[in-house]
């Protein structure tokens, strides 16, 4: 989603010449293009499909809905099998329209995983809960911390369910560094994103995600919380910027591997 102007196989072709090894992928794309087709095209390029991006949406009331959440995430599960990641990454859902309840929310989210831990790990898939940041919780995620996600994962084995560890969801909290030690003890570090805070947020507040140095966020810092814990995985930079999207794809991708290396490397 960094450069969703690329198409998949510009995509590809781009990574080969910057040398990156690993690529997250998001469900949108991949099925426009046919999810067997990206498989093919990934692999035989010699790439890594480190995550895919995304299941959840888990905190519906109505029966039907919930149902047809699960057949989703199931569905997500899948795919990710057949690209060959073993992560799916997990936005677990907002406030159901008129409620106000967090926490029966987040005990629908536990609800759920029950269904779909085993079921993804029976594919060799593990599901990685992730904590957006507070101002999401209402429409997008309940799940604000790594603290609420860890107390929802720990319910399962960990090679069912873990957490993702995003730099801009999370920055903000200073328990977060406890919670990364807390995740890596029990390895439920599945995956680490890295994107910037930038001021003042853009007006479409879901795509203010800042490219790396450019914002407040010390990545180095998170870094080594993560390789602290024993995290030794991919890192994927996640941006969602509307500028961003408005420039060239692959001169884009080739500033975030040089922001990378100059910021997190």
């Amino acid at each position: 989603m960094t450069v969703k102007q690329l198409s998949l196989p510009e995509l590809v072709r781009g990574c080969l010449e910057l040398g990156i090894s690993g690529v997250g992928l998001w469900r949108e794309p991949v099925q426009g293009y046919g999810v067997e087709a990206a498989a093919k095209l990934v692999s035989g390029a010699g790439l890594t499909v480190t995550t895919l991006c995304r299941g959840g949406f888990l905190t519906a009331v109505d029966s039907g809905e919930r149902r047809r959440a699960l057949d989703d995430n199931r569905q997500a599960v899948d795919e990710a099998a057949v690209l060959g990641t073993d992560t799916l990454v997990l936005v677990s859902g907002g406030l159901p329209e008129g409620s106000k309840d967090l926490y029966g929310a987040r005990e629908r989210i536990a609800d759920a995983l029950a269904e779909l831990g085993p079921y993804a790990a029976s594919h060799g898939v593990r599901l990685a809960i992730e904590p957006l940041h507070p101002m999401f919780a209402s429409d997008r995620c309940v799940v604000s911390t790594l603290a609420q996600a860890l107390d929802i994962a720990e319910r399962f084995p960990a090679e069912q369910v873990g957490v993702t560890v995003d730099t801009y969801h999370i920055w903000w909290d200073d328990h977060a560094p406890a919670g990364i030690a807390r995740a890596g003890a029990s390895g439920r570090i599945h995956t680490f994103q890295l994107a910037d805070w930038i001021t003042p947020l853009p007006a479409g507040v879901l795509n203010g995600r800042g490219q790396i140095g450019d914002g407040a966020v010390d990545m180095r810092e998170w870094k080594s919380y993560v390789e602290a814990a024993g995290y030794t995985g991919f890192i994927e930079v996640e941006l969602f910027n509307d500028d961003l999207w408005a420039r060239d794809g692959l001169e884009l991708l080739r500033q975030t591997a040089e922001r990378f290396a100059e910021h997190a490397g």
